[in-house]
């Protein structure tokens, strides 16, 4: 059964240097329980606005704050869970069947995507209705 706590925050590595730090995602480091097929990023959200509100049917996501800082609210239908994103060496892994809504962007902040699939509107769980009964099926 899915859970909000199956969902997890991952510490990626960091290479230090005093000219600015680098962190690599290799699909060699096992880091990611999926392949990346897709990659997106939000940008130029309002400082406090919100986005996503939806889940996924098959499709993983490892969403990163590349900049700023946002929340992740995680639901599963009967539990919710928030997840601070403010560090880009910090990733949350969101499995399928999670309802995911980003909240409480900071200006300028970056939500940087890494998917197991690519887009595929079937794919998406829009209305919060469906989903729970999608979940119960």
């Amino acid at each position: 059964m899915i859970n909000v706590f199956l969902c997890s925050v991952v510490e990626l590595p960091k290479i230090k240097n005093r000219a600015g730090n680098i962190t690599v995602i290799d699909h060699l480091d096992n880091l990611l329980p999926f392949e990346v097929k897709r990659i997106f990023y939000l940008y130029d959200i309002p400082g406090g606005e919100s986005r996503g509100a939806h889940a996924h049917k098959e499709c993983h996501q490892f969403l990163i704050a590349a900049s700023g800082s946002f929340e992740v609210l995680l639901d599963d239908g009967k539990t919710k869970r928030q997840v601070q994103l403010n560090r880009a060496n910090l990733g949350l892994h969101i499995p399928p069947g999670i309802w995911a809504s980003e909240i409480n962007f900071s200006s300028g902040s970056i939500c940087l995507v890494l998917a197991s699939h690519t887009y595929n509107e079937n794919d998406y769980l829009r209305d919060y209705n469906e989903y729970i009964k999608y979940i119960n099926e």
